[in-house]
């Protein structure tokens, strides 16, 4: 599906500054010397975090698998969706919590896998929990599982890089280094790395919104359920765990409770601004 936003090419253009950066902490990092080391543990982490998202994510959420008796409504609409999108089903999962989110996860169509919380299925009637399962099936379709599995290890490598330079120092005894500039890459490296890791992930969100909604055919509905999400989400948040953490930017909505400065390093863009950009893809406003 096209974008209007040219994601693609936009995220080519922050892995390549992601690079960038990381390169450049590098070489203040005893040398350049380790910088090779940094970059293939983030290769190994960024291929087990691909290959075992799916079961990363269920266990982070306590979730179980569900048959078809227990769970008809669901079945019913990700089977029509899937099937529309001339996909193969993915596994379905209910997690046990009152926090209502729901998420998609999988390196691909063949092995992915839905999880709605209890909370969502009692929060949302069934058109609204179409528009979220489009949302999420659209995450697995547009391969959005390995975007943002490389963007957190470059991160995750920057940081390190610049920790390692923090408590170890790293300047090469055989050449002087600038303290200064040392400095401002142990500061604004792991900052750098947030910042374009959580813009990939927001404009991944944008996407998956515009293309749940193209393959549902239901706008509004997605629009709806956004602001039930939004009350939902900041009467029952998640705690904010460490595992939980880490399989945020999945979910569709910020599981945690968030404001002031905190918005500025969430996965998810703000729900007034995906609910507007759904309403005017209706052409019409909610009451």
């Amino acid at each position: 599906m096209g974008h209007q936003h040219f994601n693609g090419l936009k995220t080519v253009g922050l892995f390549a500054f992601l690079w960038v950066v990381m390169l450049s902490l590098g070489a203040v990092v005893n040398g350049g010397r380790l910088i090779w080391l940094f970059a293939g543990l983030g290769l190994v982490g960024t291929a087990y975090g691909y290959w075992n998202s799916a079961n990363i994510a269920i266990r982070a959420m306590r979730a179980r698998p569900v048959s078809e008796l227990e769970q008809p409504g669901m079945y019913r609409i990700v089977r029509e969706l899937s099937t529309a999108a001339r996909q193969p089903m993915p596994t379905l999962y209910v997690s046990p919590t009152a926090a209502p989110n729901a998420f998609a996860t999988g390196r691909d169509p063949r092995h992915a896998a839905v999880c709605c919380t209890e909370g969502i299925l009692q929060l949302l009637d069934e058109r609204e929990l179409r528009g979220v399962l489009g949302h999420e099936l659209m995450h697995v379709y547009n391969r959005d599982i390995l975007t943002s599995s490389v963007a957190a290890a470059i991160a995750g490598m920057i940081t390190a890089l610049a920790q390692f330079l923090m408590f170890f120092g790293g300047g090469d005894r055989q050449r002087s280094t600038n303290p200064i500039a040392a400095l401002g890459m142990v500061i604004l490296a792991p900052l750098a790395a947030t910042v374009i890791q959580l813009a990939i992930s927001r404009t991944r969100e944008y996407d998956a919104d515009e293309d749940g909604s193209k393959l549902t055919g239901d706008p509004l509905a997605l629009a709806s359920a956004l602001r039930k999400l939004e009350a939902g989400t900041r009467a029952a948040p998640l705690p904010p765990a460490r595992e939980l953490v880490d399989v945020s930017h999945l979910m569709i909505a910020n599981p945690f409770r968030g404001s002031g400065m905190a918005t500025l390093f969430a996965t998810h863009p703000p729900i007034a601004n995906r609910v507007d950009r759904l309403e005017k893809m209706a052409g019409q406003r909610l009451p």
